[in-house]
């Protein structure tokens, strides 16, 4: 049987979609046969029909939400101890409360290091989702901008 074929674009707008609310909020599944990504969410209504077997049926995989792949905190928090290991207990701190993502950006920010945790998120997650493609039998069509 031949993988079903996708662009990495196309696969990484799904991601965020799903990635972008708690987990279960928003939810992508990719049919193994053809490609194409049906969306479900609980805040949108979509004009598209849903298979009726969507969840139940193998023939359809659930894109990951960034937590599934840790891409949320471990990913910073492995950023950190990469590029700023003396601010790793400044950074884990943040963890503890609400609102870490937005207070660990201003902090990237304040130290002119924002660009390069953009660049380091996107090359993992790029990475992460090349290898859950391969474990789910997924071809993915196209190049990434990132190196």
């Amino acid at each position: 049987m031949s993988k079903a074929k996708l662009s990495y674009s196309e696969l990484l707008d799904a991601f965020e979609f799903v990635s972008a609310s708690a987990p279960m909020d928003n939810r992508a599944f990719i049919d193994r046969d053809t490609g194409k990504i049906h969306y479900v969410s609980s805040g949108f209504d979509f004009e598209e029909e849903v298979p009726d077997d969507l969840e139940s049926s193998d023939r359809y995989v659930e894109v990951p939400h960034k937590y599934d792949l840790d891409l949320g905190r471990d990913l910073v928090l492995s950023f950190v101890k990469r590029e700023l290991s003396d601010e790793y207990e400044t950074v884990s701190e943040f963890f503890r409360r609400k609102g870490a993502y937005r207070r660990f950006k201003d902090f990237l920010d304040s130290r002119n290091q924002l660009e390069r945790w953009y660049e380091y998120e996107s090359r993992e997650t790029e990475k992460a989702l090349r290898l859950w493609c391969d474990e789910n039998g997924l071809e993915l069509t196209d190049d990434s901008s990132a190196p």
